[in-house]
């Protein structure tokens, strides 16, 4: 059964890399949410996508500059709507926290640039102590973010990000321990057989990121594990009239 990932949570109805859209997802019969974690100046780990916080919150700054007591203050949900004026940026620790109240979602967690290894052990004993590392996959373009995390967390699962499917993407993968390598739909719509090629190599394969009928309909036929989407809430609800 191919698998629901909410892009940056249910985005299309909250904004982006925030509590609300997580918890939209989760309400939503959603099997992973997708979030994007970067490393603020003191090492603290700060759900968001981009390198600065401009686009997604009232302030301006670069994220790798910034104090997470700074941060957290942030208003993240105005430039969406309104209705979510005085949105918090999330820290890592409120998505731990949020993904107790749901115990059947996962979590698949992009780890943004290559990370020191303090904040990278940070995360890591965040996610072990609330009991999460099976419901954790950590993915990233950056292969030495993922030999870190092999380093690190060899129990953790890992996946490798890439732009299609390539025999060194897969060879990569395998010496990485990944169990998926995730590439853009574009790819697999492309080129279906990629599916068969991952799966053969012992991989799952979860496509990002589509939002359209167009497109998961060739994805399913192909076999993807799962499909990253902006839009779970239509996934899901399309998916059960297949």
């Amino acid at each position: 059964m191919t698998q629901i990932i909410a892009h940056r949570g249910n985005s299309a109805v909250a904004p982006e890399n925030t509590l609300p859209a997580f918890a939209a997802a989760a309400f939503g019969g959603s099997d992973f949410i997708e979030i994007d974690l970067q490393v603020g100046g003191d090492g603290s780990a700060v759900v968001i996508h981009d390198a600065s916080v401009d686009r997604t919150t009232d302030g301006a700054g670069i994220v790798a500059e910034m104090l997470a007591t700074d941060m957290k203050y942030l208003d993240a949900g105005s430039w969406f709507d309104p209705a979510f004026a005085g949105t918090a940026l999330p820290l890592f620790a409120d998505v731990v926290d949020l993904l107790g109240r749901f115990p059947e979602v996962g979590l698949l967690l992009e780890l943004k640039g290559a990370w020191r290894p303090e904040p990278t052990m940070a995360v890591l004993t965040q996610i072990r102590e609330a009991g999460l590392t099976e419901r954790v996959l950590a993915q990233s373009f950056e292969v030495d973010m993922l030999r870190t995390l092999q380093t690190l967390a060899p129990d953790l699962p890992r996946a490798l990000l890439v732009r299609e499917i390539t025999g060194e993407a897969l060879t990569t993968c395998a010496e990485l321990g990944a169990v998926a390598c995730n590439p853009s739909s574009a790819s697999v719509i492309a080129e279906p057989s990629a599916v068969a090629r991952v799966h053969d190599a012992g991989q799952q394969i979860f496509t990002w990121t589509s939002n359209d009928p167009d497109e998961w309909a060739p994805l399913v036929a192909a076999g993807v594990d799962g499909i990253i989407t902006d839009r779970p809430d239509r996934l899901a609800g399309w998916l059960a009239t297949q």
